[in-house]
């Protein structure tokens, strides 16, 4: 999550065009929570130029951090300490790259740092995006090659599906990611788990709070849904690929701000 004003100055501008948008939205209902994940179909879009793409290897850069083991916590990670007032924006990495663009430079004007779970077919189409993410100060990992129902797989299908997202961010980067995240589901099953540490990962990245951005409900909607449950240590499902996404991001931001709580990657969460 390289500003140019402050989060301090940022974020009050944020809060005084957003207030009444939030405060609306913060007071209708939250609607019912989703495991499911469409992964970017029939999302809406936003109109950009199209990016020139810079080199798409891990070339001069100095290789992205690898896993790491965090001692005490599960392998299945489902949120950070409760204790401490910060919480990580993790994003499902697929669908339009101007829209991810977008998101990365909202979050980094408001001084956040986020955890992109990156679709390894998504990375064959648009490798820059990568180093992008890196170069914003973002954990990168891995959500799988295909971003299909990995649950239903046998070992082996589901063993490809790990390693072959894993391969695709060595190339890039360096290293496998710091993260994996199954897809098409919040838990990993005891088979997924053992598969990942298997690959390179000690854990695996679920999360408490699910935005159901994916659903395209409004920015309202995904805004009012995560400030409902949100807290210290939480760890937050969002999408790239998705307007409502881009539209909440200020307000939820500028909530976070309100209750002092930072957004960091989710290596600072655990750290």
């Amino acid at each position: 999550m390289n500003v140019s004003d402050t989060p301090v100055h940022r974020r009050s501008a944020l809060r005084a065009g957003a207030g009444a948008a939030l405060a609306a939205g913060l007071a209708a209902g939250c609607g019912e929570r989703e495991t499911a994940d469409t992964g970017g179909a029939g999302a809406k879009t936003l109109t950009h130029p199209a990016p020139s793409k810079p080199p798409a290897s891990a070339g001069a850069h100095a290789p992205a951090p690898a896993p790491r083991s965090f001692p005490g916590q599960p392998v299945q990670i489902g949120h950070g300490p409760r204790d401490r007032a910060r919480v990580a924006l993790t994003f499902h990495g697929q669908g339009d790259p101007a829209i991810a663009r977008t998101v990365l430079a909202e979050a980094e004007r408001a001084g956040a740092r986020v955890t992109v779970l990156a679709v390894g077919g998504w990375l064959d189409e648009h490798p820059e995006m990568a180093r992008r993410i890196l170069d914003g100060g973002h954990d990168l990992g891995n959500h799988t090659q295909r971003h299909i129902d990995i649950s239903s797989m046998d070992e082996a299908q589901a063993y490809a599906e790990i390693t072959g997202c894993a391969q695709r961010l060595r190339r890039l980067t360096g290293s496998i990611g710091t993260w994996f995240r199954p897809s098409r589901t919040q838990y990993a099953t005891p088979l997924v788990q053992r598969l990942a540490v298997r690959a390179g990962y000690p854990h695996v990245l679920s999360y408490d709070v699910d935005s159901l951005d994916f659903t395209s409900p409004g920015a309202a909607a995904v805004t009012r849904k995560v400030a409902g449950e949100i807290r210290n240590g939480s760890v937050v499902s969002m999408h790239f690929g998705y307007a409502d996404t881009v539209a909440a991001l200020p307000l939820l931001l500028t909530e976070l701000d309100r209750r002092q709580l930072r957004a960091v990657t989710t290596t600072e969460l655990l750290t």
